[in-house]
């Protein structure tokens, strides 16, 4: 728990495969401190990850989402990154009409070689949802708080 205000955040990563999730194992195995907040999603590229996973996640109770994939330029499925990177200012754009500030979505590169870089963007991105607050999803379920709907069960 945090000692300032007790939240701690959950956030949600989805990690490529063949960069951002060998960048994570990386940065694991050369015993790189950073936060522990961050739940990884192994994806086989950053492009399949759509507007839908993003949302679900909030949803579900994620206070923030990270998408990390490999450089512009350097997808193993050769555009997958492209299609991400024109795709996560429309899904910021979105959450904003929805009201979840656009802060909580976090995109960035991050390659196989990069354990240290991957390290210091978990952490920067919790500490960033940290002093955003819970998300105004939290404790919701289907538009209604979930004491309200557990009540009328």
């Amino acid at each position: 728990m945090s000692a300032d205000n007790g939240f701690e955040p959950t956030i949600i990563g989805f990690l490529c495969n063949w960069c951002s999730y060998a960048g994570a194992d990386l940065a694991g195995g050369s015993r790189k401190k950073y936060a522990a907040n961050v739940l990884p999603i192994r994806v086989m590229c950053s492009g399949t990850v759509s507007p839908h996973h993003i949302v679900k996640a909030f949803q579900m109770g994620a206070d923030g989402v990270l998408v990390t994939g490999c450089h512009i330029g350097e997808c193993h499925y050769m555009k997958g990154n492209y299609m991400t990177a024109k795709r996560i200012p429309v899904v910021k754009e979105l959450l904003g009409f929805i009201g979840i500030s656009p802060d909580r979505l976090m995109l960035d590169w991050v390659s196989a070689s990069e354990g240290e870089k991957f390290a210091r963007v978990v952490t920067e991105f919790s500490d960033k949802i940290r002093s955003l607050g819970p998300s105004p999803l939290k404790g919701r379920v289907h538009g209604r708080v979930k004491e309200e709907s557990q009540a009328s069960a």
